[in-house]
């Protein structure tokens, strides 16, 4: 599996400051959360246009990532419920940002899908996907 995440269809341009910025210190924080206990469902993308490489490669304005957390070994989606952990971000692909913390860039899921076009979480109950994707993290630990 991880082999498979080394694949040039699993990447975007980014540029350093949001790569070894906030993207990496959240990337780092989720790998806390599972060594805490939770086993995390991840799903990242990006959206937008401002430019291409070489005429092929679109270069995109922002990059995206949603994390699921659940007890470690529980079943999804029944593990899911009203007060399950939902981090989603929204990271304009900039210059200048190295040092911001990746907190400040939270949203909803409601927000990215809207970006998107995507319907993030529609396995589960529409009132319970509701109530998931319209609220932001804020837990800071």
């Amino acid at each position: 599996a991880m082999a498979a995440t080394f694949l040039m269809t699993n990447m975007t341009p980014q540029t350093g400051d949001l790569n070894r910025g906030p993207w990496q210190k959240l990337e780092a924080y989720l790998r806390t959360l599972v060594t805490r206990g939770s086993d995390l469902y991840i799903i990242a993308g990006v959206y937008g246009a401002k430019g291409k490489i070489k005429n092929k490669v679109t270069i995109p304005t922002n990059s995206w990532k949603i994390a699921v957390a659940v007890p470690a070994g529980a079943p999804v989606p029944e593990a899911v419920n009203a007060d399950t952990r939902v981090i989603a971000v929204d990271m304009p692909n900039v210059k200048g940002i190295k040092n911001a913390d990746w907190q400040i860039y939270r949203t909803t899921v409601r927000d990215i899908e809207q970006k998107t076009g995507y319907n993030f979480l529609s396995n589960l109950p529409l009132n319970l996907q509701d109530a998931l994707e319209t609220k932001i993290d804020n837990i800071n630990n």
